[in-house]
């Protein structure tokens, strides 16, 4: 016994340490080793590569949303992580810190360039564009589709937490039954309401536009909500669906610009 606490007390004496301070003020420390048994070797190997870990993690943590989300709050701090993470960064820090306004401003800015993007595309060269159109178009995006957006999702990702493919195909299915067709008339009926339209010519325009607008719906977003559901973070999933709804605004601003429907007596 008292031989094998020689033997152990003779380990530390076969270490020898030396300390190097880098000039990020990161200390390492090498060991070097003499006359350790392989065994040895591979536990003091294996505890090294636990620290290289254990950094890789904490430069993730200065990369995460988290991060930014403390330098955003004084505006050189702002400039600061602007600089040195870019604009990706900076989103995803103003997403942490002012969820709503930043995708109800994502929103806004899609909403209006796909109005620009319909307007090019149907009008001729000679007439001009229709800012009003688009201003509606921007006010909504603003107003109804990034708040509604962001609770939708958050609401969808407490009641169904899971992402396996039977809780996303259910995540399609009530985004299809519940929230597409209620904001697809909220967006005919504001719309035509802004434009001066009465009761009856807008119950007119919804029997008109919403079953081709459903149906073409069907054969757009399930696939767009799969992709986002199974693969996206919940906090940038508005982001995403806003993304895959350029082209669908395209084709909604073109609906909503028709002209009135005739109404029935």
């Amino acid at each position: 016994m008292s031989g094998s606490f020689m033997r152990n007390s003779t380990i530390p004496r076969l270490l020898r340490t030396h300390t190097i301070t880098d000039p990020a003020a990161t200390k390492i420390t090498i060991t070097t080793v003499h006359s350790i048994p392989r065994k040895q070797q591979k536990t003091r190997t294996y505890f090294d590569f636990s620290s290289i870990f254990k950094r890789s993690r904490e430069y993730n943590n200065e990369l995460s949303p988290s991060s930014l989300l403390n330098s955003s709050f004084s505006s050189k701090a702002g400039t600061s992580a602007f600089s040195k993470f870019g604009f990706v960064g900076w989103y995803l820090g103003m997403v942490k810190s002012r969820p709503v306004l930043t995708k109800s401003a994502t929103s806004s800015l899609i909403y209006t360039a796909a109005d620009l993007s319909s307007q090019t595309m149907s009008l001729s060269s000679s007439e001009p564009y229709d800012l009003v159109r688009t201003s509606r178009m921007a006010g909504y995006g603003l107003l109804i589709v990034g708040p509604s957006l962001h609770f939708w999702f958050n609401f969808m990702s407490k009641l169904l937490p899971k992402r396996d493919l039977i809780t996303t195909f259910k995540k399609i299915i009530m985004g299809q039954t519940i929230y597409g067709p209620i904001m697809t008339v909220v967006f005919f009926s504001s719309n035509a309401s802004l434009q001066g339209e009465n009761r009856a010519e807008i119950i007119a325009r919804l029997k008109r536009d919403l079953l081709p607008t459903f149906i073409n719906g069907v054969m757009y977003w399930p696939v767009c909500d799969f992709v986002t559901f199974k693969f996206i973070p919940v906090h940038l999933q508005p982001l995403v669906s806003n993304s895959f709804s350029y082209l669908w605004t395209v084709y909604m601003t073109y609906m909503a610009s028709l002209e009135k429907a005739g109404s029935s007596s």
